[in-house]
């Protein structure tokens, strides 16, 4: 029987409005429906966990469209919405997860004549359920439910006090001898509406913030960027003691030592151990070429005393004359929207797909646009791009999947995503030039966004991005953003927005020769997050305690130590107020994935070794409908190679030649 097509969701004109009423009657409506679930005599998957999951979907659909306005336009009414619904959702989630009946029925499920989607369906609701507290007393079921709650309210609290901070802050300058290194592009879009004086603001926002930490020549004012960036949030200490207090307590109300032992639980790594292992194993080969590496910076800079704000300034000058790389002189070659034709038109020929803008559609944002992608001539995907940085943005780059692909009463649904960055606007001075690092990002992203919109998973709750372990979810986009400094896909599009002249031979070689540079201290900043977010949630940490972990492993692994007035830990979003608490590790877990994959693909042929295909077929199509171990060893028949992360970064040489 032919399936019928579903026409994709459209983006709310105001999803705001009336949305903790939409929200309260959808918990209602989505209870009563649990109730009735419940009461069925006969229970399988068809009848009941299928409508059971249904219920999930509904609310993702619903309430992503007002997280997103949250994040991307946030004011006064995006705060008051999202945070009425906050508490609603939380003891919404905490009645379904905890509801022993609904945990006893679906243990009571029969397995036979299930297919593999709807067995590993299953398995995640059952191990979810345990994870929440659905085999506790009702006493400690209570409390699991408070602590919920207020976790909720705290992480958007932390979010919130970090983006207000941000927000607030600018600085003003009026001595052009303070930005006599600042190339053109960034002075004008620097340049304060002051019509009395001319002057120029910066402010925390990434793309600002950057320029003056890398082009700044005032070095009291680079310090005074810093030191303000690294106190963001200083109300956040207090909540961070509360939340660490809280996971410890659900962890240990569940079974477990701890909280990150819960939060591997669902993951790839089988212990935490293990975590403690890889990274100590990744530190070891790389703490010593770091060191190195500053060393040479501090003899280049001839300042004994180089601090944490010296390092962009003075690495990009080191840059310029070791490498003659001059990242201000490659950004005439990645105009906006040559950039973005050029990436779609390789992934297009990768992935064997299309993308096609719409035009004269009304967005949240004249910023946003969207794209529609085929494959084989059929429509399975919306693509949403928000790429510039504003006021009210959150800062940063991020995928959120809001559609599932997914086949439900011989109805085939299509699969829609959010891509949202931060980069530089275009004025009425110049197009919007992009940096090579927001090629990079861009890569990232999409990875995310494929790996969710090319799913064929016909179960919504394991479809692209969902179901993904989550020190696996990152392998699509790190993958993909290993492109950035390929000659082929550059070579492919990048040229100059203005004379049309093409990236030259030469200009990739360096961008090739400098992609390494300073690696190792990269790689040591990133695995100094890592440990320090997995041993704090090992431990039982507050106060004091939390910078002292925090210095004792900037001692062991930073090659530079910063400031004592750095609290960078009252800004980390990503374990405070994202999803990757005891899971920042994940980022370099799924490194050792796509490195592997990238390096084996660029030897045999990007077009001409088939792993562009097998990549497409065994992971962005399957989704999370398998670990994603058994589909890395579908691809290559063997487990993954950790030396092929280090080879990658130039930290370890192949037997022949360092890799570029």
């Amino acid at each position: 029987m032919k399936l019928k097509k579903a026409n994709f969701l459209e983006f709310p004109i105001d999803p705001l409005s009336n949305g903790k009423e939409k929200v309260s009657n959808l918990i209602r409506e989505n209870l009563a429906e649990i109730d009735r679930l419940i009461e069925i005599n006969d229970k399988n998957y068809l009848n009941f966990v299928a409508p059971l999951s249904d219920l999930h979907r509904k609310m993702h659909e619903l309430t992503v469209p007002i997280s997103h306005i949250h994040h991307v336009q946030n004011s006064e009414k995006s705060k008051d919405v999202y945070s009425s619904i906050l508490p609603e959702l939380s003891n919404y989630d905490s009645e379904i997860s905890q509801n022993l009946q609904l945990y006893s029925s679906l243990k009571e499920i029969s397995r036979d004549n299930l297919n593999i989607e709807q067995l590993k369906v299953l398995n995640d609701l059952l191990l979810d359920f345990r994870l929440n507290g659905a085999e506790l007393s009702d006493e400690n079921k209570s409390r699991l439910k408070d602590i919920d709650l207020e976790l909720s309210e705290l992480s958007n609290d932390f979010y919130q006090n970090s983006q207000d901070d941000i927000d607030k802050y600018s600085l003003e300058i009026f001595d052009k001898n303070d930005l006599i290194e600042m190339p053109e592009s960034e002075l004008n879009s620097a340049r304060s509406k002051n019509t009395e004086r001319e002057s120029w603001v910066f402010n925390l926002k990434m793309p600002s913030y950057l320029a003056y930490m890398t082009y700044g020549n005032n070095r009291n004012l680079r310090e005074t960027l810093y030191r303000t960036y690294t106190t963001i949030g200083e109300k956040n200490s207090e909540i961070i003691d509360k939340i660490l207090a809280l996971r410890d307590e659900r962890a240990k109300l569940i079974g477990f030592n701890n909280y990150a032992e819960l939060s591997i639980a669902d993951k790839m790594a089988n212990s935490t151990n293990s975590v403690l292992k890889f990274l100590e194993k990744l530190a070891d080969k790389s703490r010593i070429r770091a060191k190195d590496e500053v060393a040479e910076l501090k003899k280049f800079a001839n300042l004994e005393d180089l601090s944490s704000f010296d390092l962009a300034y003075y690495s990009e000058k080191y840059r310029k004359e070791n490498f003659a790389i001059d990242e201000e002189a490659f950004r005439p070659y990645f105009e906006r929207d040559l950039t973005i034709k050029g990436t779609f038109d390789f992934l297009s020929r990768l992935f064997e797909i299309e993308f096609i803008k719409i035009n004269n559609i009304n967005l949240w944002h004249s910023d946003a646009e969207l794209y529609e992608i085929y494959e084989n001539s059929e429509l399975i995907g919306r693509l949403y791009l928000d790429l510039e940085s504003r006021e009210g943005k959150r800062n940063g780059a991020w995928m959120e999947g809001w559609e599932s692909h997914r086949i439900h009463e011989n109805i085939e649904y299509p699969a829609s995503a959010f891509v949202v960055c931060n980069f530089p606007r275009a004025t009425n001075e110049q197009k919007a030039l992009w940096r090579h690092d927001d090629l990079h990002t861009f890569l990232h992203e999409m990875g995310h966004a494929l790996h969710h919109i090319l799913s064929r998973v016909n179960e919504s709750p394991i479809s692209g991005t969902d179901g993904v372990e989550w020190d696996a979810v990152e392998f699509p986009s790190q993958f993909l953003e290993n492109f950035s400094y390929e000659s082929q896909f550059l070579q492919s599009f990048a040229k100059h927005y203005s004379t049309n002249e093409p990236l030259s031979n030469e200009m990739i070689s360096r961008l090739i020769r400098a992609k390494n540079f300073q690696s190792a201290m990269k790689t040591v900043r990133q695995l100094e997050f890592a440990t320090f977010d997995f041993k704090l949630h090992m431990g039982k940490f507050a106060g004091n305690e939390i910078q002292n972990l925090l210095d004792s492993i900037r001692e062991d692994l930073a090659p530079i130590i910063p400031p004592k007035y750095n609290r960078s830990q009252n800004n980390f979003s990503h374990i405070f107020s994202g999803g990757y608490s005891a899971g920042y590790y994940s980022y370099k877990w799924a490194e050792v994935l796509s490195a592997d994959l990238f390096l084996e693909m660029v030897d045999l042929g990007i077009f001409e070794s088939g792993l562009n295909l097998k990549f497409r077929d065994e992971v962005l199509r399957k989704g999370g409908s398998a670990s994603m171990s058994e589909l890395f060893f579908n691809i290559f028949k063997r487990e993954p190679d950790e030396t092929k992360l280090l080879r990658l970064h130039g930290i370890l040489h192949s037997s022949n030649n360092q890799i570029n």
